[in-house]
């Protein structure tokens, strides 16, 4: 069902069978300015998604009529750019992981605070417009999507397969933490394994790289991880 809303807001599909956090997502969601419109179920969600133009999409993974990972398959044949975050109750890592693979952009576990929704969705919808001309870019810093090339103020960086991915991983959550975890997931696609230095090793290459042309802009942040920002975390270790 469609929200009451502002006409220039930006439209967002939220899919939640909870009818409490629905109503309260409806409610602040429309409240930070979005366009919101509610479908409560899988099927009425799968018919907005077929028959609607959106912005972004909020999806809960498990919905009654038809599961959100299905929904998601199915938008991602004929929407691959429109950013989808997902909503789940279900924090095993192959179940994050599934639902990465499967095209969402980033996912939120339940229990979750408001605000961190919002920064997550205010980021998604940023990058949405770069990422549509295949770039987006943070500070001096710019990323080509389609060629796979990145830049630091004017100079080519030559970046491996991951670290390139690590990059633009960033460059899409600007001044976010992600803990690393989080990281591995998104980029390698597979359970964090917390013995690996992978991400490590990744790290200190595209660090090297961008700080060749350029202050730190990745810094990390004691006890949680790691934030792309032009300001250093609360304590940054080389």
């Amino acid at each position: 069902m469609p929200a009451k809303h502002p006409p220039n807001g930006r439209t967002v599909l939220l899919v939640e069978d909870d009818a409490v956090i629905a109503d309260a997502l409806v409610t602040g969601l429309t409240e930070e300015g979005m366009c919101v419109t509610l479908a409560r179920d899988g099927v009425d969600g799968g018919e907005l998604l077929d028959h609607g133009t959106w912005e972004l999409v909020v999806l809960d993974r498990m919905l009654p009529g038809v599961d959100g990972l299905t929904l998601l398959a199915r938008f991602r044949e004929k929407n691959p750019l429109t950013p989808v975050l997902i909503l789940t109750a279900r924090d095993a890592v192959g179940d994050r992981v599934l639902g990465l693979r499967t095209g969402a952009d980033d996912y939120l576990c339940k229990p979750f605070a408001f605000d961190e929704l919002v920064a997550r969705l205010r980021a998604l919808l940023r990058r949405t417009t770069h990422e549509q001309a295949g770039r987006v870019g943070y500070l001096d810093v710019t990323v080509d999507l389609i060629a796979r090339k990145a830049w630091r103020g004017g100079h080519e960086l030559v970046l491996g397969g991951r670290a390139f991915d690590l990059l633009a991983y960033f460059l899409r959550h600007p001044d976010q933490l992600h803990s690393r975890r989080r990281l591995y997931e998104v980029v390698w696609e597979e359970p964090f394994d917390p013995h690996t230095r992978t991400l490590d090793v990744h790290l200190v290459e595209l660090r090297r790289q961008l700080e060749a042309h350029g202050p730190r802009v990745i810094h990390t942040v004691r006890g949680y991880g790691y934030r792309l920002s032009e300001h250093p975390g609360e304590v940054d270790r080389p």
